[in-house]
């Protein structure tokens, strides 16, 4: 067997994990730091800046497209939904009244008239 002091993965190993162990120290020294703090809140507002400034370019994008904009499919969205809502409970309504105009007590609708006529016996012309 090979000398494990000579073993080319067994140096490699080494050599990662002490790497791993300095760039693991210097970044936690530099996030301990109020600069660091300070920079990452930038970042963050810089951002969120940009952020916005890309959906307002976006807007303006679609409006000369003559395509909606996020807003205007959400507000067609929650119209739809409530279009939709109306018209559940016109159906439920519809439903209770044809349900009542066939029960016999209730008032709705004209009584049925006896069904007296039958069909032709096989002697009988049409």
């Amino acid at each position: 067997m090979a000398d494990k002091g000579n073993d080319p993965a067994v140096i490699w190993q080494t050599m990662l994990g002490e790497l791993e162990k300095g760039f693991n120290s210097f970044a936690n020294e530099a996030m301990a730091s109020p600069e660091f703090s300070k920079m990452m809140n930038q970042v963050g507002g810089v951002t969120a800046g940009a952020q916005k400034q890309l959906g307002e370019l976006m807007e303006k994008y679609l409006l000369a497209m003559n395509l909606p904009s996020r807003a205007q499919l959400v507000g067609m969205a929650e119209r739809l939904q409530s279009i939709e809502g109306q018209l559940n409970e016109i159906k439920t309504l519809l439903h209770q009244v044809h349900h009542n105009s066939l029960s016999p007590e209730s008032g709705y609708g004209a009584p049925r008239p006896p069904r007296t006529k039958r069909p032709p016996s096989e002697g009988e012309p049409k």
